[in-house]
């Protein structure tokens, strides 16, 4: 589930930290360590802090996760990826949506997680599952049955011990047309772009550059008005993650930030609307179809991990 149901108008959808606190040298780290500041992380808030200097956006320490909480955000990310692993096992032709997402809250509640969109800002159900047109925010629905050479987005987040975690695939149903194949493929693809790109000390635009090129290279077009975000802590955090970010641009990336990358991309054009009746689902304006996918990543010293997928 994106960051925002809307970009415009929804930002308190996403959780802004002004926790940074000013630290003596000589105290015990922001970051668990039980290390003292002066060796372990003020280097680091010093250079965070030259780079703001320069005008550039930089995480707070709310942002930035600490070992620990990596951890617990990984042990929910456990059930996430065996959820969406069974969805794949079980997904086939004639099944309703809310066959999926009775599976998702099952193996979910039985390895001890609670389904985080069930009952967020009012979504009825444990999982999103987006057919064909519908962009994102699809609502399962035992009317809705999958056919023969439809694709769907099977949306999943979890929460464990207080911890969220987030992803999403695309299951192609049945037999599938090339050109709803090769959008499947290329969505993915760029989805990868942006995780290659993803470097510490580098910026959210330079992730999202390769994301957009590759996407419009391929003669399609990326959802502006939704878009990934933070995650661990809430089920949404910033940074916002827009593709439309030029590359030095955006937030500053620093090892311990998590977040999705989840590009939205519509075989036809970029516009979409709201289902008036549900007040969720995301369609593409003129009926073409549109692919999702979805990883959560960490920012490492050297690169970047894949957390959830």
């Amino acid at each position: 589930m994106e960051g925002d149901r809307l970009r415009e108008g929804n930002h308190n959808q996403v959780r802004t930290h002004h926790n940074t606190v000013k630290l003596g040298r000589n105290d015990k780290c922001w970051c668990g360590s039980g290390r003292k500041y002066k060796a372990c992380h003020l280097e680091f808030d010093e250079r965070i802090e030259l780079i703001r200097g320069q005008g550039h956006i930089v995480p707070d320490h709310g942002i930035i996760k600490t070992p620990d909480q990596i951890a617990g955000i990984e042990e929910s990310a456990k059930i996430n990826i065996a959820v969406l692993d069974e969805v794949a096992d079980k997904i086939r032709e004639g099944m309703t949506t809310e066959e999926i997402d009775r599976i998702v809250y099952d193996l979910t509640t039985r390895m001890g997680g609670i389904p985080a969109p069930l009952n967020y800002q009012g979504f009825p159900k444990s999982v999103c599952t987006s057919i064909n047109d519908q962009v994102c925010h699809g609502i399962p629905d035992p009317d809705v049955v999958l056919e023969d050479g439809d694709i769907i987005n099977v949306d999943c987040s979890t929460i464990l011990n207080g911890y969220f975690s987030d992803s999403s695939r695309m299951f192609c149903i049945g037999n599938v047309d090339e050109e709803k194949k090769r959008l499947v493929q290329v969505t993915r693809e760029a989805m990868m772009k942006g995780f290659e790109a993803t470097k510490p000390w580098t910026f959210l635009g330079d992730m999202c550059a390769p994301v957009k090129k590759h996407v419009y290279d391929n003669g399609y077009t990326l959802v502006r008005e939704i878009g990934g975000h933070g995650v661990g802590l809430e089920f949404h955090e910033d940074p916002w993650v827009g593709y439309h970010t030029k590359a030095g641009t955006g937030m500053l990336l620093v090892p311990g930030m998590i977040f999705t990358i989840e590009p939205m991309v519509n075989m036809g054009g970029v516009e979409i609307y709201i289902d008036s009746e549900n007040d969720w689902t995301a369609y593409t304006e003129d009926g073409s179809p549109s692919a999702q996918w979805e990883i959560s990543v960490l920012v490492t010293e050297d690169g970047a991990r894949i957390i959830t997928w």
